[in-house]
């Protein structure tokens, strides 16, 4: 149960509220948003005194349901960019990793040349194998800085465990929390205290369940600006590198209130798989795609088989412009 206590709530009597119904709280200008098991359904008469609404949800999907909150979070980022805008689809790509000056600067210069107005690259990687190249870290976030600062990009990057948690949210625009990190309760207590907006991808052996509740860590914690991405999960399937979830994307938009982004590029793991896929998740009517894009894609130190090079982005992005015309969504 979601409650909003009434406002004005003195301290003593949210405490003995929270206490009572075993819930966590965060303030919300002059009254507080209590979040409780879902299992309690109904407000103990002699705490309603101190409750001026309560939301009765079917799960511990609670803040990011639509039993809570039927219209979708409006994550605004400025500049007529938001996620959450109906009929507005928001074009994240870039790199896999941050690899020198030059690759970044040839891709922003691209990314500049098409419109798009948020750039994607990875400055610490959670890889696999120890053996294989981790990311630049905070050089990295420095060139991506000079990039936004040159161009006027926003910028999302990834972060790898909580230490980085800081760092990244000084350089970034948007955090994004990795698949192999839906999980990290460090990373994910450390960006609830945070107003910047959170990219949270699913976890690829992970229901879609689970995923939103990690993002219900971050809700509660007083973040609002959590944002969902669908990026593929395992299945028995070898043909591809992961499976895209596009049913699990139906449920997300009915059933949540958070925006979501598709990413086709880590589904696929094959470039030329991407475009197609990408035509499929802007025809679901999604606020965001994340695709992967190097200058030359063969010699690139992470994920190099599902990177588009320029010439292929170009042409798949103007596609998707075409194709959004049609769709009357707004592809930025």
């Amino acid at each position: 149960m979601v409650i909003h206590t009434i406002r004005g709530i003195d301290q003593q009597n949210l405490d003995a509220l929270q206490d009572a119904l075993k819930a966590v709280s965060y303030p919300r200008e002059d009254y507080h948003i209590l979040v409780t098991p879902s299992g309690l359904k109904t407000v103990p008469d002699q705490w309603k005194k101190f409750v001026s609404e309560a939301f009765v949800c079917d799960s511990d999907i609670q803040l990011a349901s639509t039993q809570y909150r039927a219209k979708k979070r409006l994550i605004d980022l400025g500049d007529g960019l938001a996620f959450g805008k109906a009929g507005l689809t928001l074009m994240m790509a870039g790199p896999c990793s941050v690899e020198s000056e030059e690759q970044i600067e040839q891709t922003a210069q691209l990314l500049l040349k098409l419109g798009i107005r948020i750039l994607r690259a990875g400055s610490f990687k959670p890889r696999t194998s120890p053996y294989n190249f981790q990311g630049l870290g905070l050089e990295g976030l420095k060139l991506l800085a000079r990039m936004r600062e040159k161009y006027g990009f926003r910028i999302i990057t990834e972060v790898r465990d909580a230490s980085q948690v800081e760092e990244v949210i000084e350089y970034a625009d948007i955090i994004q929390i990795g698949s192999k990190s839906m999980f990290d309760h460090g990373i994910l207590q450390k960006c609830s205290k945070t107003s910047k907006p959170v990219m949270l991808k699913r976890g690829f052996g992970a229901t879609v369940q689970e995923f939103v509740q990690m993002s219900e860590f971050m809700l509660s914690g007083g973040n609002e600006n959590i944002i969902l991405c669908e990026r593929g999960i395992r299945t028995f399937e070898t043909k591809s590198r992961f499976t895209l979830d596009l049913c699990g994307v139906a449920y997300l938009k009915k059933y949540t209130n958070l925006p979501i982004v598709l990413d086709p590029s880590h589904a696929m793991g094959h470039a030329y798989g991407v475009p197609d896929l990408a035509k499929a998740c802007l025809a679901m009517g999604v606020d965001g795609l994340l695709i992967e894009v190097h200058p030359n894609p063969e010699v690139a130190l992470s994920d190099a088989s599902q990177q588009l090079d320029h010439a292929a982005f170009t042409s798949l992005y103007r596609e998707l412009s075409a194709m959004s015309n049609a769709l009357n969504i707004k592809l930025i």
